[in-house]
This record gives C-alpha cells, structure tokens and sequence, in this order.
C-alpha cells in the first residue's frame, strides 16, 4: 500500500481498519519528495557513533497500546533517532528525557529507550508524530504537514474511544492538534486559538483535554528550559484526566 501523492494518503489513512494496517500504510508513505530524499540521505550517510548500524530510513508509525487514554504528540522523528532505529523518540536525547520521565510517572516499563528491540512497552500511553518523517533541520514544511495530517486524523480516530488527554511536545504540535479536533471530533477550535505554552490546559467538551508541554529537545533540556520535574507535573495532569491517579 505505498502512497505517493496526498491523495494516496488520504485515501490509504482513511481505509485502515485498525493500527497494525495503519502503522504498516505510514511506514509505506513516499508523498513528500523532500522528506524522502533527507530521510533516504540520512540513512545512506549515517553519523559516524552509528556506522554500524542499519538505518530504518523510512516513516515512523505510532507506538504504544490501542486503548491509550493518553496520546503524546511530537513533531517529527529524530534523522539519528527515529529515522535510523525505526521508532519514535528512540535513539536520541530526546526519547532519553522523555521515556525517563514516562517511567518515573509509571507509564512505560523501563526508563531507556534504545533500539525497536529492547523491549520497551508503554503503558496506557501512545506515542505518534504530527509529521512522520525526519525533516531537515527538524523543520517541516506546511506542505508536508498538511500532507501527513491524515494519518494523524486517522491514528485519533482509532484510539478515540479510550483517548482522554493529549499532550502537545512543543507548539508545532500543538497547532497541529487543531485541525485534527474539528477532523476527528467535530469540534471548533476556541476563539480567540489558546496559546501554546508549558503547562497550557484547553478543555473542549466532546473532545479529550489537551495539554502544553515544552519539546523534550536538547534545547530545552540543557539550558533548564524545560527540568524533569517539569516533565513530572505534566505527566501527573495527564494521568489525573486520564482516570488514572
């Protein structure tokens, strides 16, 4: 089921039974020529701490259960993270920060997240990307947004009977959320749109709360930023608005 125009997405998202055919249509996306070709470079290129490796070069589907009441948005996949071991925030600082603080807050097994191998399960949690590929410069293209935004829609329509909360990484996500609450539950956005900010709360009825939260990048981990006990009141709001403390 590759997919290589938006129309394909669309199409392809839409017709997915469930989160295994999903994840497998993501993972065959080849609609944004940019995105391709820095993937595709990344992987063939490598970083040289990783010469050794296979890079999975490709889209990252979500991870974590299909009855999550907890969703966490990102922004894109890590070029050495994601994009060379297959799975999101895995790999790279960034998956370190946040699946430490995923342990801490119970909601993942064990504290690392290194390889799609290392037996890493999430709990009561799912994890997926606005944009499902490594873009250069971590920056995505409206275009290219726009253009994976159904898989997004069709993720949230999956998990949507359990779905209680969403954290947003950052504001790209959080401004992808929008479009997708209008999408996927029918929802107008407020007026005047909240602002994106660390440890933001919109309440919408008939949609699950959302929550602000500074990306777990390097650039807010090193300069304090954004502290792990930051991180901790988050995940302790979400699982208070999940049921789940």
């Amino acid at each position: 089921m590759l997919s290589r125009t938006p129309e394909d997405v669309a199409a392809h998202a839409a017709a997915a039974p469930d989160l295994t055919v999903l994840d497998a249509g993501v993972a065959d996306c080849f609609a944004c020529p940019r995105l391709v070709t820095w993937r595709e470079e990344v992987a063939a290129t490598k970083r040289a701490a990783f010469r050794d490796w296979t890079y999975w070069g490709r889209p990252i589907p979500g991870f974590g259960p299909a009855d999550a009441p907890i969703a966490i948005l990102g922004l894109a996949p890590a070029a050495h993270g994601g994009n060379r071991t297959g799975r999101i925030f895995t790999g790279d600082r960034s998956g370190d920060v946040l699946i430490a603080a995923m342990h801490r807050a119970g909601l993942a097994n064990q504290p690392t997240s290194v390889s799609a191998d290392d037996g890493l399960e999430l709990l009561h949690t799912r994890i997926f990307a606005a944009v499902r590929c490594a873009p250069p410069d971590n920056k995505p293209l409206p275009v290219e947004r726009d253009t994976c935004a159904p898989w997004m829609r069709r993720e949230l329509t999956l998990i949507k009977p359990t779905l209680r909360v969403v954290i947003a990484l950052g504001g790209f996500a959080w401004a992808a959320w929008w479009p997708a609450l209008t999408s996927v539950y029918g929802v107008k956005p407020p007026v005047p749109r909240p602002a994106f900010g660390h440890g933001a709360r919109v309440s919408v009825p008939g949609a699950p709360d959302l929550l602000g939260c500074y990306h777990v990048s390097q650039q807010n981990t090193f300069t304090g930023r954004l502290t792990p006990a930051m991180l901790d009141d988050v995940f302790d709001s979400a699982k208070r608005l999940a049921g789940l403390a």
